[in-house]
């Protein structure tokens, strides 16, 4: 549906540019943001690279199993259907934890094979369970230490200081993550109580 919609878009565009005689401003709009997508691509790859290198570090240091250790009782507490060593939860806190970095690029695989693992202990199949919601949630809203790929972006249009966002978007992250919490709890309460 969302190709649809892109492309309802795409063709309006042209088709008011050829009517306001502007299709060379087009022409050059499209080169000019397909030239700007592949620059930004590549000064990603590099902060992407760095940061999956330091993700690897500290994992065979074992960082992430303490960071892991730290988390699991809040990943408990938001996913009390969750079972105790269930392959869901690892994959839960390996998210939680790439999305604490920033990485949402290495977050999104573990989201995904977390919601396959909740879709296996899902009774109903047609729908997402509680726990699936409250890991959308989380993952959308998710707090945010260290903005790496907006950091990344803001270095490749050479910004003065592109680490001043860190501060901001912490607290916006944070913000986001607690209302998320609050509501996810608040559908669940409700939900429990029309179920009984």
């Amino acid at each position: 549906m969302v190709n649809f919609i892109w492309l309802f878009f795409i063709v309006c565009g042209f088709v008011v540019a050829a009517i306001n005689g502007n299709m060379e401003a087009v022409t050059q709009a499209v080169f000019d943001g397909a030239k700007s997508g592949v620059s930004i691509c590549f000064g990603l790859i590099s902060i992407l690279v760095f940061w999956l290198g330091m993700m690897r570090i500290a994992e065979d240091a074992g960082l992430l199993k303490m960071l892991a250790r730290l988390l699991r009782p809040i990943v408990k507490y938001l996913f009390p259907d969750v079972p105790d060593n269930h392959p869901a939860l690892g994959y839960i806190m390996s998210n939680m934890s790439a999305n604490l970095l920033g990485l949402g690029n290495a977050a999104t695989p573990m989201g995904i094979k977390a919601m396959q693992e909740l879709q296996k202990l899902n009774p109903n199949k047609d729908s997402p369970s509680a726990s699936m919601a409250t890991l959308l949630a989380i993952n959308t809203a998710s707090i945010t230490l260290i903005p790496t790929t907006l950091i990344g972006i803001r270095l490749n249009y050479q910004s003065a200081n592109p680490a001043e966002i860190v501060g901001t978007t912490l607290l916006a992250t944070a913000i986001a993550t607690f209302a998320a919490i609050i509501l996810d709890r608040w559908y669940r309460k409700r939900s429990m109580s029309k179920s009984t």
